[in-house]
């Protein structure tokens, strides 16, 4: 059971009107918001399914000189990886990404390496991100990031989980702070995580990503760009969060009363603070939407696992209020609960389930999702030099190319 509020009716005044003079009363209604699947955004979600998990093995397998491993040594990483089955089966689940293979005897340990096409698509890929206008796009949706910390500062953990999502390359510590130092610099930070929302607890120094100077330029809200004439001048406005509704939905009255009025409220920047502002009122919901709603605008992908969105919620300082607000507005964010996690989808990104803004990597990422999809012949093994001259055949055994 939800508790859904009302809302004093209020008209902003064309005027400035700083945030600290809001002050809004709200009455207590209680409304039972229910759960609807929406079939699009479903979809939007199980394409990707084992998607990050072949990235991730390509990755280990790239970070080998060889670029292959032996199986046992691959599945030391089932659980960091999170794979759904033992590595073997998952390796060949996939015979057009991976190839699994014998050296030499049917005594020798099993080994995987990656197939040409999938070389192929991360070295596209790797070009996507070396390129100097979405490298720097890259920086500024990370600078962005860290502009809504109050601090100006993220430890690297959580900017990690994000990682995939804001469309940030591998080693973006690497790249990015040592390409942009007017940018970023590795501090240290201490920062201990709540217990509440599943995490481990840490009260040691751990390493962050700080900002090095505010980029007063960048603080820009996703939302105010349709508006089309700066944040300035829609100080203070009521500036409404557009919303969709799977098929079937349907809000009970005082629910949908409730949104209006609440949508009426002024709008305030994520990259302003407002934690002054009583935290159970409805203008402090409305700001913390406003602040999930542009941390999902900076995703390449517009969505992300829940768990990711109120990790750094804490951090934030938001405790359980990201938790509430995607509870409370299913029309704003929808949360799939697909491929064995929960998903948070913002919505306004998608056209049933076509995404509207499709960066560069989202079309490789689908590129990579077809390759996953391809059905294909294994390829026999390539002879090595030293047998060249020899006749050698191969057969499969339990998927698992061996020389004879």
């Amino acid at each position: 059971m939800l508790q859904i509020f009302n809302t004093k009716q209020f008209s902003a005044s064309s005027g400035f009107l700083p945030h600290c003079l809001f002050i809004f009363n709200r009455t207590f209604v209680h409304a039972r918001i229910k759960w609807v699947r929406d079939p699009y955004l479903d979809t939007v979600v199980e394409r990707e399914k084992n998607l990050l998990p072949c990235l991730s093995l390509k990755n280990l397998l790239l970070s080998s000189p060889s670029i292959s491993l032996p199986i046992s040594l691959a599945s030391l990483h089932k659980s960091r990886l999170n794979l759904p089955a033992t590595v073997l089966n998952f390796f060949l689940k996939y015979p057009s990404l991976f190839h699994v293979f014998r050296s030499c005897s049917s005594l020798s340990l099993p080994h995987v390496k990656l197939t040409p096409e999938f070389l192929n698509l991360h070295q596209e890929e790797q070009e996507i991100h070396n390129l100097r206008l979405l490298r720097e796009s890259a920086a500024q949706r990370l600078v962005k990031l860290l502009m809504l910390t109050r601090a100006c500062k993220i430890p690297i953990s959580i900017i990690d989980d994000l990682r995939f999502d804001l469309g940030l390359p591998d080693n973006y510590c690497l790249e990015l702070v040592s390409y942009f130092p007017e940018y970023f610099r590795i501090c240290p930070l201490k920062y201990e995580e709540n217990r509440n929302i599943g995490v481990r607890k840490l009260a040691n120094v751990v390493l962050g990503l700080e900002l090095v100077s505010w980029k007063e330029e960048l603080a820009m809200p996703a939302i105010i760009k349709e508006f089309g004439d700066g944040l300035r001048s829609n100080r203070g406005k009521a500036i409404k969060f557009p919303m969709s509704f799977a098929p079937g939905f349907d809000l009970q009255k005082k629910v949908k009363d409730w949104v209006e009025e609440w949508q009426c409220l002024p709008y305030i920047s994520p990259y302003e603070d407002a934690f002054h502002l009583a935290s159970k009122s409805d203008q402090a919901e409305k700001w913390t939407v406003a602040v999930l709603h542009e941390i999902l605008s900076l995703l390449v992908s517009k969505k992300t696992e829940v768990k990711n969105v109120l990790r750094l919620g804490d951090y934030l300082g938001f405790g359980l209020r990201f938790k509430k607000a995607l509870a409370h507005h299913p029309g704003i964010f929808y949360v799939s609960n697909k491929i064995r996690t929960q998903t948070v989808v913002l919505r306004e990104a998608f056209r049933k389930d076509y995404l509207l803004d499709k960066h560069p990597l989202m079309g490789m990422r689908h590129r990579y999702i077809y390759l996953m999809n391809k059905s294909r012949k294994r390829k026999k093994l390539v002879e090595t030099p030293s047998s060249r001259n020899v006749l050698k055949s191969t057969r499969v055994v339990n998927g698992i190319e061996t020389k004879e």
